[in-house]
């Protein structure tokens, strides 16, 4: 078999996100990235637009953007931070909640489906998936001490 792990870890991912974006788009009205933004906010506890960006790999003005339309939905709410200057707070709203916790439910119970088809066992692939999550955060954190 050949080695090509980073192609095909590439082009699996950029098509689940394809895939998630168009599923989200005709079922729910809502497009992939800001479906990850409010995940990003809700489930992970990123509390800042420069810490969305971050998250996301997009520029703060795009995350500005962003976060003034899921807000203007009743998805978000924006407040300037009490420490001041520029920078902005996140939360979800109620709305907001409700939707993350939908919409992950039914993507996880999609690739599950997708997953146990392809023959994957799912634990497996869900405990691998993790580990190399872990070791790249690890090795992220060590190359900038």
């Amino acid at each position: 078999m050949e080695r090509n792990l980073s192609l095909n870890l590439h082009v699996l991912v950029a098509r689940l996100d394809r895939a998630a974006d168009r599923i989200l788009r005709a079922e729910h009205n809502i497009s992939y990235s800001r479906f990850l933004a409010l995940t990003l906010v809700g489930e992970l506890g990123v509390s800042t637009q420069r810490a969305l960006a971050d998250g996301l790999g997009v520029t703060e003005p795009s995350v500005s953007r962003m976060t003034a339309v899921l807000a203007s939905e009743g998805l978000l709410d924006v407040q300037p931070d009490p420490a001041g200057g520029n920078r902005r707070r996140l939360t979800l709203t109620d709305q907001g909640k409700q939707v993350v916790a939908s919409l992950r439910q039914e993507f996880e119970e999609k690739l599950a489906a997708l997953v146990a088809h392809s023959g994957v066992p799912y634990a497996e692939f869900a405990e691998h998936t993790a580990t190399l999550l872990a070791t790249l955060d690890r090795v992220e954190r060590e190359s900038t001490k």
